[in-house]
């Protein structure tokens, strides 16, 4: 006799506590308005009212008797999203004896309390830019050492945290849970069998959380103390641990840039004309260049290029869609995007609703426009002094 048995996607159906932790609801159907509704669609923070103006209240003010060790990476002095998922997952299951410290390879500029983090490490000798696994893995080492956490939380990506991660449960022969997609004070959750079942254990020594299960906006804030660890801080100190030469990174074309891998994207409709014009613009921008299937369909650029469900799905930074409607197909291709903006003559185009910010008018006409504005940009960045250029850029970074 042969049993069936349902695929169970643990992505969904699943409810959002009241702390902000991801929990799996297996054979439940939600409906419409659920809890699970809410969570994913609404802005609320839970403890927080509607204004908005009430201050957050410190997690604990209790002295610390055990640690909750965050590591990350850092970008241009800033934390990720995954990576602020995973150091609020921390503080949500920390009780009010344990502290959360955040060890971040890298410079960091971000609020940390507000994220929060009770006690931060900077080791600035670091960044995602450079390739240093020994090194790192000598730094988390020595601030284990320092601090002795009961457990060790990483995003578990493909930029560096989850390789070190994996490196440093080897090293230290630790207990490690990987893709984690439930979180609580005592167990974990993952998704096992190709998906189709859910298998929880007790709480390892390292966690390698998923993207997505947890909620990053708090109802608390840390202590945000900086820690100084000299023996981590200075430049190249722990360089004598690496067996590996880093080349440095090669600057490509962005149109050479898998459409998977880009950060930022322009995406071609129907309502492009002009493609010369359109692949100028991307050069201007440094983009990735992206088309709906009805371009794809009429010749105006190769299959590669296709994004939506029977394309490619893409994960930008910023995707800028030029002419395009916005079938279910293709913005089932774009969900994952962080920020979308749409070009289009037709402001009740599907798009404008999944669009964070539309401009309507004639594409031809607002890519002229860009391509110039790109280029003024450029020539008066050339003429502002040093000391306003950094200025500048800190902002931006900010």
């Amino acid at each position: 006799m042969n049993t069936i048995l349902k695929r169970i996607d643990p992505r969904r159906p699943f409810t959002i506590t009241a702390a902000g932790l991801k929990r799996i609801t297996l054979g439940v159907v939600t409906e419409a308005g659920s809890l699970q509704d809410e969570a994913l669609h609404s802005n609320h923070v839970p403890g927080q009212t509607h204004g908005g103006a009430a201050a957050k209240p410190r997690r604990t003010t209790q002295s610390a008797r055990r640690t909750l060790l965050v590591v990350a990476h850092s970008e241009r002095g800033s934390l990720d999203d995954h990576a602020r998922q995973t150091l609020a997952a921390a503080a949500l299951i920390a009780d009010p004896h344990t502290q959360v410290a955040l060890l971040v390879l890298g410079e960091l500029k971000d609020d940390v309390a507000a994220l929060g983090a009770d006690k931060v490490i900077e080791v600035s000798a670091f960044d995602r830019r450079t390739f240093a696994p020994e090194s790192e893995l000598q730094a988390l080492a020595a601030c284990v050492a320092q601090l002795a956490p009961a457990h060790i939380l990483m995003p578990d990506n493909a930029t560096g945290d989850g390789d070190l991660g994996r490196r440093y449960a080897a090293y230290a022969r630790a207990s490690v849970a990987t893709h984690v997609v439930e979180l609580s004070a005592t167990h974990v959750g993952v998704a096992v069998h190709a998906k189709k079942g859910f298998a929880t254990r007790a709480l390892p020594e390292i966690v390698l959380l998923a993207m997505g299960a947890v909620d990053s906006r708090l109802p608390f804030i840390g202590a945000g103390e900086r820690m100084a660890m000299p023996f981590m801080t200075a430049a190249g100190a722990t360089s004598a641990y690496d067996v590996y030469r880093d080349l440095g990174m090669e600057d490509i074309d962005a149109a050479q840039v898998a459409l998977e891998e880009a950060d930022f994207i322009v995406s071609a409709g129907n309502g492009v004309t002009d493609v010369s014009a359109f692949e100028k613009l991307a050069g201007a921008f440094g983009a990735a260049i992206g088309a709906s299937r009805v371009a794809v369909d009429n010749g105006m650029f190769t299959r590669d290029k296709q994004i939506g469900a029977t394309g490619k799905t893409v994960e930008a930074s910023v995707y800028i869609a030029f002419g395009i409607s916005g079938a279910v197909q293709h913005l089932q291709g774009i969900k994952d995007c962080r920020h979308v903006i749409a070009v289009n003559l037709d402001g009740s185009a599907p798009i404008t609703k999944r669009a964070n910010l539309t401009i309507i008018g004639e594409t031809q006409a607002i890519t002229t426009a860009l391509i110039e504005a790109v280029a003024l940009a450029r020539s008066s960045s050339l003429a502002v002094s040093p000391p306003v250029t950094a200025a500048i850029a800190e902002g931006v970074a900010a």
